[in-house]
């Protein structure tokens, strides 16, 4: 009963159930809480800079093979780019054959100002992407000190402070997430009452056929990647339950991404794939974003009676193929993206994205879990391949006897 009181997973789960009850009976007082989760978020960004270069920049000067950081960045371009398009094709097929926008009433749905986005889309670029993302930024700068570092006669200097800082920096991060219950209660309460139960029903066929689709993708296809190298996914699935409720109560996948790299390093994953991957996988490898992205513009489709020649669906895939890779550190980006594609093939109404913004919230934990669950399986996948991976550190992570992070007294 103790170790029930005292564990995180209980107490986010609380705080989500807690969190849409008050936005369902008291949707002005849920609206109120938004602050919590905001603030919440705000706090755990603060850590992710910091986090991403240490950890790089740690992992890569203490390598004595430096053609190994090329070779893994190499291989998680290729395995990302692989992946999304995959869970793109997953995406277009299976909204082609349920039709989830068949039968769906314009009227019935409450629209809402698109402007800012189809502004957006005209100005979207790559250049605006990677000046704006900070976590790319962070990246690189990280590898270039990580090699110079490496370089340097007297690296181990410098490498000491940085380790001693990175010590008291995840001490300091185990505190922050003591809080993550308040975080998820907020943001739960927040999206129930500004958006409310109601507003999924007109809508509800997508909503049901995105969770489906992120869900079949999880478990075949991430735990298809998993079992070749003879890892459960499901015993993965539980060894990050934390993190996981916290990108559900927050619709954040930041809200845990530094804790991710710790449990990933923790269970047997070296440092610089950790490093490497994951910064890069937040950017890169959305796959349950481009999962939605997919499904989003053949829905609009069907709403809108369009049947797609075969040219024009080649012409979506081609566009999302490029653009949902950055689909991320821009805020809106996702909207952006869609404004972008439906732009360019000329023949869905932009306006039609103005259906989607009741649901998308509700729709954005979905998106986020899915990046989530995709980025550790893609750090955990290469890691093997670079047999940068101790599986029986990983057995002892998954039996809990080297993280604590559960049972810490709240």
């Amino acid at each position: 009963m103790k170790k029930i009181v005292t564990n995180l997973t209980f107490w986010v789960l609380i705080a989500i159930t807690a969190g849409a009850l008050l936005g369902h009976f008291r949707p002005a007082m849920g609206i109120q809480m938004e602050p919590l989760g905001k603030h919440f978020i705000t706090v755990i960004k603060w850590f992710i800079s910091p986090i991403i270069f240490l950890t790089i920049t740690l992992g890569i000067s203490g390598m004595n093979d430096l053609k190994k950081v090329g070779r893994v960045g190499g291989k998680a371009i290729l395995y990302f780019e692989i992946v999304t398009t995959l869970a793109l094709l997953i995406g277009i097929l299976v909204a082609h054959f349920i039709q989830p926008g068949a039968g769906v009433n314009t009227d019935a749905v409450k629209g809402g100002d698109i402007s800012k986005f189809t502004s957006g889309a005209q100005s979207f670029s790559w250049l605006k992407f990677l000046s704006d993302n900070v976590t790319i930024q962070v990246l690189l700068v990280s590898i270039i000190t990580g090699i110079v570092l490496s370089k340097y006669s007297g690296k181990d200097k410098v490498i000491r402070p940085l380790q001693f800082a990175s010590r008291y920096i995840f001490k300091a991060l185990h505190f922050v997430m003591l809080f993550a219950p308040v975080g998820a209660f907020g943001g739960m309460a927040f999206t129930i009452g500004k958006y409310g139960i109601a507003t999924l029903v007109p809508l509800g066929k997508l909503m049901l056929t995105v969770y489906i689709t992120m869900a079949v993708f999880v478990f075949a296809i991430l735990g298809m990647i998993l079992r070749y190298y003879q890892i459960s996914l499901l015993k993965f699935l539980n060894y990050i339950k934390e993190e996981l409720l916290i990108v559900l109560g927050t619709s954040s996948s930041e809200a845990a991404l530094p804790s991710l790299m710790e449990k990933l390093e923790k269970m047997g994953c070296a440092k610089p794939v950790v490093g490497l991957v994951v910064p890069a996988g937040y950017s890169f490898n959305l796959d349950g974003t481009t999962i939605y992205l997919s499904m989003a513009i053949i829905f609009l489709a069907q709403v809108f009676h369009v049947d797609l020649s075969f040219a024009q669906m080649l012409t979506i895939i081609g566009i999302l193929m490029v653009t949902s890779k950055g689909a991320a550190g821009v805020t809106g980006s996702g909207f952006i993206v869609l404004a972008s594609t439906l732009s360019a093939v000329h023949v869905i109404p932009v306006e039609g994205l103005a259906l989607l913004l009741g649901v998308d919230k509700f729709m954005s934990e979905a998106r986020a879990i899915t990046n989530f669950i995709g980025n550790g399986v893609a750090t955990i996948f290469l890691a093997n391949q670079e047999k940068a991976f101790d599986r029986n550190q990983m057995e002892k992570a998954f039996s809990r006897e080297v993280y604590e992070y559960e049972t810490r007294e709240i």
